[in-house]
């Protein structure tokens, strides 16, 4: 079952179950995945394009629900927040803290950088690697600590 038939699927139980703000959040994952299918030639969409589309909404979710919560609008934060959290079951398992400094430390040996001058390469090799299973800000944060420490 692709990307789109699962999302397709889930779309017509939240229907039949009723689920309002589940099925919110999956026409928003239908309609970017439609509009990016029609945007090029190619009108099949790759499993990893889907799952890029799926993180940027997961993170737009969250950004949205930080703001919510610092306006003190509970109402609309919870909504955002479960919305981030139908989304995320559709992404991939998140690498851990050490699972990240593991793969850091390894690129870092692999490539020989010997200091922060080397951090272009350091993620220029990490981030078509842990595209989709890290968040580039945080990989970028344990390549500048430990290329410190060189």
């Amino acid at each position: 079952m692709t990307f789109t038939e699962r999302i397709n699927t889930d779309i017509k139980n939240a229907m039949l179950a009723k689920e309002k703000e589940k099925l919110a959040a999956l026409r928003d994952i239908k309609s970017k995945l439609l509009l990016e299918a029609t945007s090029g030639a190619n009108t099949e969409i790759s499993e990893q394009a889907a799952i890029k589309i799926c993180m940027k909404l997961h993170k737009q979710r969250m950004e949205t629900y930080v703001l919510y919560q610092e306006q003190n609008r509970q109402d609309l934060a919870a909504e955002e927040l479960y919305q981030a959290q139908v989304i995320e079951a559709y992404l991939p398992k998140m690498l851990t803290d050490e699972e990240i400094h593991h793969e850091v430390s390894a690129a870092i040996q692999q490539l020989a950088a010997s200091g922060p001058q080397d951090m272009g390469k350091v993620m220029g090799f990490l981030t078509p690697k842990l595209s989709g299973k890290a968040d580039g800000k945080i990989v970028a944060a344990v390549v500048k600590e430990l290329l410190a420490q060189q």
